[in-house]
């Protein structure tokens, strides 16, 4: 469910971030006055006192937050007079602004720092959190009035605004997919399903996490360096040469290890991650495929794609497989070529190094020797970039581009954070005005989730005031990633700071995205501001941001040697460019065959037998072996040999814990328009500030438009295919 706070207690479930490091509060008795939930905030933008909170503080804010929320929710069924849009639709928006604080900002802290006592106080709040959204969700009485208003203006557009009216219609329809009308025995047993697919959420994602957290491996140092450049070694010097599964770690050794079987050891403990053990996930997907399946069944779809695909751009998943099919016959060609490529110089390359690749290239290789081959074939690798980005640089970068664009400012504040790595910045528009608080965490932990990602601790709507008057309620935004870190300490002999790789920089630039799209919204309500927008519409900002890194206009703004001053050189920019579209078709096929797989597990079918009255793998056969039928669902993507044991589905925790759930094609959805959208810029001047403000209106609407018109008013006319495969360099 989408716009009502159901569906964002559902998302706090399955999605929102959380973390923080939690310390004692002492006397429990007191907490009640020092519950930093239950004063209202005396720091500057109303900023969170993360230095008050304890964890004895959630419970008693969790509670009365759901006391307030069915209050207000029983004023909205109790309401005598007649439903209309005021005193339903919008009194809806407005309910449960307590609980989405609370949920917030503990949801967030989660995912940032789940610390063991932040993971049991989950798993206790899960099950009264899903009965709280359950018991809004399926409120009969409550659903009557939703359904007065929807018959009441559905045929009298014209006596509501725009974005009022694509409210209505979205809650409507979100309540309907919530379960409102079912009735008897299928109500509970939806009851049921949503409260068991909510526990299962939890508990994937929390063993991805713990399972990513705990590997490691105490490499010798005398031995088990071979090939690693110099940043490389210095930052595993610094983490007493401990190996790990975090990308900072992972990535880098992948790339540049000359040890094969230690590349070959990480990369099945990597892949092998929940399969067996103690925090084996395999059980976990196939009931909820299952359950999920049923789900959609009982509102009568066919599959739990179209249950969640047909209010979406795509409207059914025979349009998305048209679209992956589409992108897969046009560069799955283009990706062999590439494969073979690497593999023939892997080969050669072993050979004049007097060695030999003994069973041909294999997953575990295919990052060091495409590297290898970049190097020979343009001249340019990651090692020769990573110079020219010190973290602090492209922090200026960054926000630089959106002061280029937009005419934001972003001055860090001294506030209290969740986290001493944390960060947070007052965000300011070109005439003085207050946009919103960014809060930025770029600290590799074993408690934060891998990934990266942007969250909100607060949204945006606009506040109706006793006098009449409105004050528009400003967002408070979190961006969150795990980043090459610093080696020693300023001063000494040593030190080095935090250098970003290329693909930092560029993972960066997408979560800003996201970011600027929550911070630059615009909206009456709150439902629908900011990142509220559709699944397959939401990626277009933030991959729109990427492609500014490969421009010389914008890395001259920022991209300077740490220890020289100077800016890139122009011949390493156009080697940068050159190696633009290397493996370009390779990583498509690769993101396809994540969309094919996610679409494989949301279109089984309807089930021969129930699963609530036998066996999931009696139900769905398909699912006995989780393992092979991720083969099957990749089969046609399939470029690289297969290895036994190694699997996504038990951490693929976008689409088992991470909501994007028969969604994961909206990468590629977007892609198509964010290459679009870049084309624009790329013609009328990609500072160009009419052009920017254009976009900018897309950024500010929120989802008070349709997204087709949204990009239709930006760019004159639809999107095509074409930027994106002639920016893949598939077409010339």
């Amino acid at each position: 469910m989408k716009l009502s706070i159901n569906s964002k207690l559902l998302a706090c479930l399955g999605v929102i971030s959380a973390a923080g490091v939690m310390v004692g509060c002492g006397d429990t008795d007191k907490q009640d006055m020092n519950n930093p939930f239950f004063v209202e905030s005396a720091l500057p933008h109303g900023a969170f006192p993360f230095n008050m909170l304890c964890i004895e503080h959630y419970k008693p804010a969790f509670a009365e937050a759901m006391r307030q929320h069915n209050a207000e929710i029983d004023a909205i069924v109790n309401n005598p007079d007649e439903a209309n849009f005021e005193n339903t639709i919008e009194a809806l928006d407005k309910s449960g602004r307590m609980l989405s604080k609370v949920s917030s900002i503990f949801y967030n802290l989660l995912e940032c720092d789940g610390t063991d006592d932040m993971l049991q106080l989950s798993q206790e709040m899960q099950p009264v959190m899903s009965e709280h959204s359950l018991k809004i969700s399926l409120n009969e009485k409550l659903f009557k009035r939703v359904e007065a208003c929807w018959n009441k203006y559905k045929d009298n557009k014209d006596a509501l605004t725009t974005e009022q009216y694509r409210l209505l219609s979205d809650t409507y329809e979100g309540y309907r997919k919530a379960g409102a009308t079912l009735e008897g025995e299928k109500r509970e047993r939806w009851r049921v399903i949503s409260n068991e697919l909510d526990s299962l959420s939890l508990v994937y994602g929390q063993n991805v996490q713990k399972a990513t957290g705990e590997w490691s491996y105490q490499l010798n140092p005398e031995t088990d360096l071979v090939g690693l450049p110099g940043f490389v070694t210095e930052n595993l010097k610094a983490n007493d040469y401990k190996l790990t599964l975090l990308a900072p770690s992972y990535s880098p050794f992948m790339k540049y290890s000359a040890r094969r079987d230690l590349r070959e050891m990480l990369y099945k403990a990597y892949n092998s991650r929940c399969i067996g053990g103690e925090y084996d996930n395999t059980d976990v997907v196939r009931r909820i495929a299952a359950l999920r399946q049923e789900k959609a069944e009982l509102l009568d779809y066919t599959s739990y794609a179209d249950y969640r695909i047909d209010d979406k751009m795509a409207k059914t998943p025979e349009a998305v497989f048209d679209l992956l099919n589409t992108l897969l016959n046009a560069y799955k060609k283009p990706a062999e070529k590439e494969v073979k490529e690497i593999a023939d110089f892997a080969v050669k390359y072993e050979k004049e190094h007097g060695g030999k690749l003994e069973g041909g290239l294999m997953p575990w290789d295919f990052s060091y020797y495409s590297e290898l081959l970049k190097t020979a074939k343009y001249d340019f690798n990651d090692a020769l970039l990573k110079p020219y980005f010190p973290i602090e640089k492209v922090k200026e970068g960054v926000f630089g581009l959106a002061t280029r664009l937009y005419g934001l400012s972003f001055k860090k504040i001294d506030v209290p954070v969740y986290n001493p790595a944390a960060e947070c910045f007052e965000v300011n528009d070109a005439d003085g005005s207050f946009i919103g608080l960014l809060y930025t965490d770029f600290t590799p932990r074993e408690t934060k989730r891998p990934g990266a990602w942007m969250t909100e601790f607060k949204g945006q709507w606009l506040e109706k005031n006793a006098d009449g008057t409105e004050t528009d309620s400003r967002p408070h935004i979190q961006i969150v990633m795990s980043f090459s870190q610093p080696v020693g300490q300023p001063g000494d002999e040593n030190y080095m700071p935090a250098l970003l790789t290329y693909d930092e920089c560029s993972t960066f630039l997408h979560e800003f995205g996201h970011a600027l799209h929550g911070l630059l919204t615009k909206c009456r309500y709150s439902s629908q501001s900011g990142t509220n927008v559709k699944h397959d519409f939401v990626e277009l900002p933030s991959q729109f941001n990427e492609n500014f890194l490969r421009n010389r206009e914008f890395l001259d703004t920022f991209a300077e040697n740490y220890q020289t001053g100077e800016k890139i050189p122009q011949v390493l920019i156009d080697r940068l460019q050159k190696a633009q579209t290397y493996l370009s078709a390779y990583a498509c096929v690769r993101q396809l065959s994540f969309g094919m797989l996610d679409m494989a597990y949301h279109t089984l079918g309807r089930s021969v037998i129930n699963p609530r009255n036998a066996e999931v793998k009696a139900s769905f056969p398909q699912l006995q072996d989780v393992e092979r039928f991720e083969r099957d669902a990749m089969a046609s993507t399939q470029v690289m040999p297969i290895v036994d044991g190694c699997m996504m589905s038990t951490s693929f925790t976008h689409i088992f814990s991470g909501g994007y759930a028969a969604g994961y094609y909206g990468y590629k959805w977007a892609e198509v328009l964010d290459a679009d959208a870049f084309s624009v810029f790329e013609k009328e001047g990609i500072f160009n500030k009419d052009t920017a403000k254009r976009f900018r209106k897309l950024l500010e609407s929120g989802d008070t438009v349709a997204p087709d018109e949204l990009y239709r008013e930006f760019k004159g006319s639809d999107p095509t295919v074409e930027a994106l495969m002639r920016r893949d360099g598939i077409i010339k």
